[in-house]
């Protein structure tokens, strides 16, 4: 088994520490306010690797979003159950991804770039097919084409990053557009971000 294979068993392992390493301080805050202005309120939001759902899934919840969280953890979708009712929590892999609907934003904060590269190429048709005209998408990714290796609770922690200019022939190819990318964003915890739109 790969370290990419090992990540949804990784997180179950370490739900309730990754929950509590995890801040509650809105620090993506400026990214997801560009997210959320695109959006009116009561718009539907899939949130993909949702993890607890606090603090990103909860500031949409509290905008008025309707949120569909995704996580292949059913330790942290219970969190989200507990914590947040008001939102749909459902325990899947987003490499499976398939609802039958469509929503009026995706987003993928800190979850995507944990999919080899092959798995990340292959979910742009994916969010595709629960995107319409107009749909909002953000997701972050690694600066360059990579692997990394992170840590979790003393355990290894996958990364991979494709090219930039693989990714906006990806997200082009399957009917979106750039809106903003910023490469290691200082004021957002060096995040790599990308913010585009369904045409």
């Amino acid at each position: 088994m790969s370290e990419a294979d090992r990540i949804v068993g990784l997180y179950e392992r370490h739900a309730h520490a990754f929950d509590r390493l995890r801040s509650k301080h809105l620090f993506e805050h400026a990214w997801i306010d560009r997210f959320a202005g695109k959006l009116a309120q009561g718009s539907s939001v899939l949130d993909l690797g949702c993890g607890s759902g606090d603090p990103i899934a909860a500031a949409l919840l509290a905008r008025g979003m309707k949120v569909t969280g995704i996580d292949a953890s059913p330790t942290l979708i219970d969190l989200c159950r507990e914590r947040l009712p008001a939102g749909d929590w459902q325990v899947a892999d987003m490499r499976e991804l398939s609802l039958g609907r469509t929503f009026d934003g995706i987003l993928a904060w800190h979850s995507f770039f944990h999919l080899t590269p092959d798995a990340q190429r292959a979910m742009f048709p994916r969010f595709a097919a629960h995107a319409v005209e107009g749909t909002v998408l953000m997701f972050t990714s690694g600066p360059s084409e990579g692997m990394a290796m992170g840590d979790l609770e003393g355990e290894p922690l996958y990364h991979a990053s494709l090219s930039p200019e693989e990714y906006r022939c990806l997200l082009a190819e399957n009917g979106f557009e750039v809106l903003a990318h910023t490469v290691e964003d200082p004021e957002c915890g060096g995040a790599t971000v990308w913010l585009a739109r369904g045409i």
